[in-house]
Parts: C-alpha cells; sequence; structure tokens
C-alpha cells in the first residue's frame, strides 16, 4: 500500500504523474519555467494534456502562475519550508491524534510490523527508509485519522511539496536513525491509544526534519 501507486486511467493522467515524478525527484529543476511546447515534445502528448496536467499540478501546490511569466516550478526556499512545515506539523499532528483514537488494533499491528521492517533496512544502512519507507508511515497515519478532509489535504494539497523538499535536500547520515527512533515512539503512543502524547511526538519530529532540511538549504 503506497500513496504514490495510482492507476493511471488517461494518457492525461499518465502525463501528470510522470511531470509530477519528474518536478518531485528533481529531473524538471525547481524554479524553472515550464514550456507546453516542450514538455509536449518530451512526453509526446499535445499540448492541450500537457496544460491540463501543469494545471492539476498548480492545484498539488508544485507550480504556480505568473502573471507575464507564465508556469513556473516552485522554487525551493527557507520561507516556503517554513510555511509548509507549519502546517504539516499542525496537520500531521492532528492526523496522529485521531489515529490513536481511530486505528483498529490490526492497524496499529500492521504499522509495528512496517517499522520492524525498517528497523532492519535501517540496521543495514540501506537508502530505502529515506524516502519511501518513511512516507509510507506518515501515510498510514494519515489514512488511519479517518478523517477525509485531513486525508485529502494532506495527500491531495502538500504532499508531494513535502516529498519535493524531502527528496532533493531529505535525509541522510545520523538524521535517518533520530527520525526512526522518533517513529518509534509515535507507534508506541499511537498503541498506548494516547493521542495527546502521538500529537506532540508527531509536531516535534516534523520540526525536527524541518530544521534538517533547513540546514541544507542555507548550505546550499
Amino acid at each position: 500500500m503506497s500513496m504514490f501507486s495510482e492507476e493511471p486511467v488517461t494518457s492525461a493522467d499518465k502525463t501528470f504523474y510522470r511531470l509530477r515524478t519528474d518536478i518531485v525527484e528533481g529531473q524538471i529543476p525547481a524554479g524553472s519555467k515550464l514550456s507546453e511546447t516542450e514538455l509536449s515534445t518530451k512526453y509526446q502528448v499535445s499540448r492541450a494534456v500537457v496544460r491540463e496536467a501543469i494545471n492539476r499540478l498548480e492545484t498539488c501546490n508544485l507550480v504556480e502562475r505568473k502573471a507575464n511569466i507564465g508556469a513556473r516550478v516552485v522554487a525551493l526556499t527557507p520561507e516556503g519550508l517554513v510555511q509548509l512545515y507549519q502546517v504539516r506539523e499542525s496537520l500531521e499532528g492532528m492526523a496522529a491524534r485521531l489515529a490513536a483514537k481511530n486505528m483498529t488494533d490490526d492497524e496499529i499491528a500492521a504499522l509495528n510490523e512496517l517499522l520492524s521492517s525498517h528497523f532492519q533496512e535501517v540496521k543495514q544502512g540501506q537508502s530505502y527508509y529515506q524516502e519511501a519507507g518513511d512516507v509510507d508511515f506518515h501515510y498510514r497515519i494519515i489514512l488511519g485519522s479517518k478523517n477525509q478532509h485531513l486525508i485529502s489535504m494532506l495527500l491531495n494539497g502538500i504532499y508531494h511539496l513535502v516529498r519535493m523538499y524531502r527528496v532533493q535536500l531529505g535525509m541522510a547520515g545520523p538524521r535517518v536513525t533520530t527520525a526512526f527512533d522518533e517513529h518509534r515512539h509515535i507507534v508506541q503512543a499511537i498503541s498506548h491509544r494516547d493521542e495527546e502524547l502521538a500529537e506532540m511526538l508527531m509536531r516535534r519530529h516534523i520540526l525536527y526534519s524541518k530544521n534538517n532540511i533547513a540546514a541544507k538549504l542555507e548550505a546550499k
């Protein structure tokens, strides 16, 4: 179960997913101008299909339009990071609180299993955990909130922009181990149905992640 394994239905979907991936992973650089003509050649689709994909990326906060400039990929900036992570900290803190209340025992057991598999990977120094594993962990808790508005605001609204910061400036070295420990404590709080502690630990975890990315932005 992954939040990014959507099945493309139409060629417009396929183009949207490809363009989104290329932006998140930095194949199309942050801050760069998007040319419908160039992209329609690159993806071998019509300009109308590209235009629709760009419009959809605007609602994901990955693309912005400016008068007289046209569509641009968002730039990764210290101010943008602070604003994004303030919202993320608040909404995911709420998701963790609700997950402690609403997740079934089976879902919590599955979350613990996910964490055990990550532990093996962290121990072996594998990189999977740094992106996909961490995202899957957060995804389970967001879904576990059982609040559809919250799920939509996080997954459709900001999560791909969060991923863009993380993929391009994300976890490495000691942060992987400390982030894993933070995950462990969050799952413990959810397992104990301690709503307040789950929220506090999640908020702190996201704050630490923000500080980690901010340091890399400053070093660029």
